[in-house]
């Protein structure tokens, strides 16, 4: 008997159906079976599924003599179910990896509730992945499993049968079983929610919804989406037969009304001349199953208003009001912007007449995010050693909690903004300038950029169109030429950047300005970092930081985390901190993987760690500073090289290790080979090369030169003689954590996109 019976209606999915199929038998829970109904599909979905069968004993087709809807073909599938809990999944959307795996951790932590309730993110064809909004009801505080009427908000999420685990000894016991017609989730979960003696949730993505462009049920015009109606007497009917879930019937009169008027509305369901009918048929719904007494909220009046009474020509009214409303709003918005954009312009061109301010300075980081990176560190110096220039950060408002307390806070576009743009004696960012920016004579322009190249970048990505991504070159050289000083935090960097960035700008070859806290953060700021990350005491964290890849869409995970965590054993714990399609979630496994995507300082996650695993991100470049472990992880080195181009090939001289797959990093770590003699020999020679200036003192050498007119900078620190912070688990003896005994914790794997 199987865990797990997970059953896949198909009908004219074949294009979407092998890489449904293939997300459940690769799974890396293996304890199941997968029931395939060929819903008598005209296309090649028998096919598809006779092919799969043929491969892996754990398939079982079935095949229909005729086309009979997707709940009688699922209906099918549960005939032939033997495992312990059904799974259903649609022929065109996926599971995500290690789905199964955490259904299963979970019923077992719950006490093998009857039904399992889980998370989808909806997928369109642009990549972008969007979890449901609703998720927060699945959370998985508070006692489990407990019974509906407990956790009533679980009637917020949509109502499909695909996103939940059912005991089958439940489902027979009950005699559930899908309807035909359109809507066939509709008399099947609710009756399933409220019957249900034991609920759990899982608060994690486990499924793919699709969103096709054409072709799906909901987006086909059909009088069948009529069948609404029967469904919802099916659900009524239910309630009737057991007066002890009456409770129930004021909540789903309400959520009835809603569903109704959102099949009234959409324009691609309902036939043409066909809404007027479909309202009244609602009116006498409403009439019908009403339930006196029962509160509607305010938000959803207009609605019961329009269906109780059936005002077809009211809606139409109300829905032309609406669409000349909303363009009369967006005409407004841009003639408010246009006018606030024309009274910026005027106000920046009347401060430009006021004279220079020699005592400000104003400070940005990429994309107005809070105070970090190069500027950030160029900020505290500045306060610290020319405390006579009174400095400002430009960020989004959201952002300005991390600014501190002596520096002023600037919203960007504002007037205030303006202002200091045209009055700052200094400006220094690791972005491009304000595209309205006018430099005046006197003022001053700090350019740090972001991390040593390693891919190409500047004007050699003129022959990378993959990567260039539609840059605009000439901006890009008016820019340049609006730049006074360069930071560089090395040989390679500055002979690199004076040449794919051509200007008459001074390089500043002093180090790189964020990794001054690598020297001058306490054990005590280490130690609590790893506390705020969830890093267990005395664990090893390592640092998984991928580079970008230009020529994919989407950035999905070369290596596999869960598969890391489960190798290497319970010693570690992943904090991710990956590229996602739109900023969507990274879907965990267990809680040795969580997603910190979200973390604003990738400083922080370079103190926390111990290690660092990367590609070809410039992390590289700042964590050997840090003299802790590296492992590269080239697995993909031929097709990033092809799109990106490196001005060299960090394998022939890497700053430790190097994996050509999962397997072998897995190997690296497993042995100690990762903190081992040979990995130590090659980050000291990579740190020779790279981090020459990095010792603590790179802003400080900047600020005097370009703030106090110092000629002579403070000499370096020879990396030999340097004492970086220790990591808190390991101090100056990492190596020896290679012996750790296995019962102890470990390790911390954390990801990032930031170089």
């Amino acid at each position: 008997m199987p865990r797990f019976s997970v059953i896949v209606p198909a009908y004219q999915v074949q294009a979407y159906l092998h890489a449904c199929l293939e997300s459940v038998l690769s799974q890396s829970y293996p304890d199941l079976e997968l029931i395939a109904v060929d819903d008598c599909s005209p296309d090649a979905c028998g096919a598809v599924i006779d092919e799969f069968a043929a491969r892996d004993p754990r398939v079982r087709a079935v095949h229909l003599p005729e086309n009979a809807g997707l709940g009688p073909a699922r209906n099918a599938g549960m005939e032939r179910a033997t495992g312990d809990y059904l799974v259903f999944l649609d022929g065109d959307d996926t599971l995500t990896p290690d789905a199964l795996l955490s259904l299963a951790d979970r019923l077992k932590e719950t006490g093998e509730p009857d039904v399992l309730v889980y998370d989808y993110a909806r997928t369109y064809w642009s990549g972008e992945a969007v979890r449901n909004r609703v998720f927060a009801e699945l959370t998985e505080d508070g006692p489990a499993p407990f019974r509906l009427e407990d956790r009533p908000g679980l009637l917020n999420l949509l109502m499909v049968a695909w996103n939940k685990a059912y005991r089958r000894e439940f489902v027979q016991r009950a005699g559930f079983t899908f309807p035909p017609g359109y809507y066939e989730d509709t008399p099947w979960t609710y009756p399933v929610l409220m019957t249900a003696e034991s609920i759990a949730t899982l608060d994690r993505v486990c499924v793919h919804y699709r969103q096709r462009r054409a072709g799906g049920i909901l987006r086909t015009t059909s009088a069948r989406h009529f069948e609404i109606f029967d469904q919802y007497d099916r659900v009524f009917a239910f309630l009737d037969e057991r007066p002890e879930l009456g409770r129930w019937r004021p909540v789903l009169f309400r959520r009835m009304v809603d569903h109704l008027v959102t099949v009234y509305a959409r324009r691609d369901r309902l036939p043409r001349g066909s809404r007027a009918a479909f309202l009244r048929r609602a009116r006498a719904h409403y009439r019908r199953h009403r339930t006196p007494g029962a509160p509607v909220p305010a938000r959803a009046r207009v609605h019961h208003t329009l269906v109780r009474f059936g005002l077809h020509r009211t809606y139409l009214a109300l829905r032309l009001a609406a669409v000349l409303r909303r363009r009369a709003a967006r005409l407004a918005g841009r003639l408010r912007r246009a006018l606030r954009h024309g009274a910026l312009r005027a106000h920046y061109r009347l401060q430009r007449l006021l004279p220079l301010r020699t005592d400000r300075a104003v400070f940005t980081a990429h994309g107005g995010r809070g105070h970090g990176g190069d500027p950030g560190a160029l900020e505290a110096a500045t306060r610290a050693l020319a405390p006579h220039i009174r400095t400002a950060w430009v960020a989004r408002p959201e952002h300005h909690h991390t600014v501190p307390a002596g520096t002023r806070r600037l919203v960007p576009g504002t007037a205030a903004h303006w202002t200091a743009l045209a009055r700052s004696a200094y400006l220094v960012t690791d972005t491009d300038v304000d595209p309205g920016l006018v430099k005046r004579k006197g003022q001053v322009v700090v350019q740090t950029r972001r991390g040593t190249p390693l891919g190409h970048t500047g004007l050699d990505l003129l022959e990378r169109p993959a990567a260039s991504g539609g840059t605009d070159f000439a901006r890009l050289l008016r820019n340049v030429d609006q730049w006074d000083y360069v930071v560089s935090p090395n040989r390679h960097a500055t002979l690199t950047w004076e040449r794919v960035f051509p200007g008459r700008y001074t390089t500043l070859e002093y180090g790189r300005p964020r990794t001054d806290r690598f020297h001058t953060a306490t054990a005590d700021e280490v130690a609590a970092l790893r506390e705020s990350l969830g890093v267990p005491e005395g664990s090893v964290a390592i640092l998984y930081a991928p580079a970008h890849r230009d020529y994919r869409r989407t950035q999905r995970r070369l290596l596999d985390l869960e598969r890391v965590v489960r190798r290497l054993g319970p010693r570690f714990v992943v904090l991710a901190r990956a590229h996602h399609p739109r900023g969507g979630p990274l879907e965990a496994a267990s809680d040795r993987v969580v997603d910190v995507t979200g973390h604003p300082d990738v400083t922080d996650l370079c103190l926390a760690s111990d290690a660092l695993v990367t590609d070809y991100a410039s992390l590289m470049f700042d964590y050997a500073g840090l003299d802790r472990p590296i492992v590269l992880h080239a697995e993909d080195w031929e097709a990033y090289e092809a799109a990106r181009g490196l001005y060299f090939d960090p394998r022939t001289s890497p700053p430790g290790a190097v994996a050509g797959s999962d397997d072998e990093l897995i190997d690296i770590f497993a042995t100690g080979h990762w903190c081992g003699a040979r990995s130590t020999r090659l980050r000291a020679e990579f740190r020779e090369r790279f981090c020459p200036y990095d010792d603590g003192r790179a802003a400080e050498r900047v600020v005097r030169r370009v703030l106090l007119g110092e000629s002579v900078p403070p000499p370096a620190v020879p990396p030999a003689e340097r004492r970086p912070v220790p990591s808190a688990a390991a101090g100056s003896a990492a190596p020896s954590l290679a012996t750790v005994p296995p019962q102890q914790p470990a390790g911390l794997l954390t990801v990032t996109d930031r170089g």
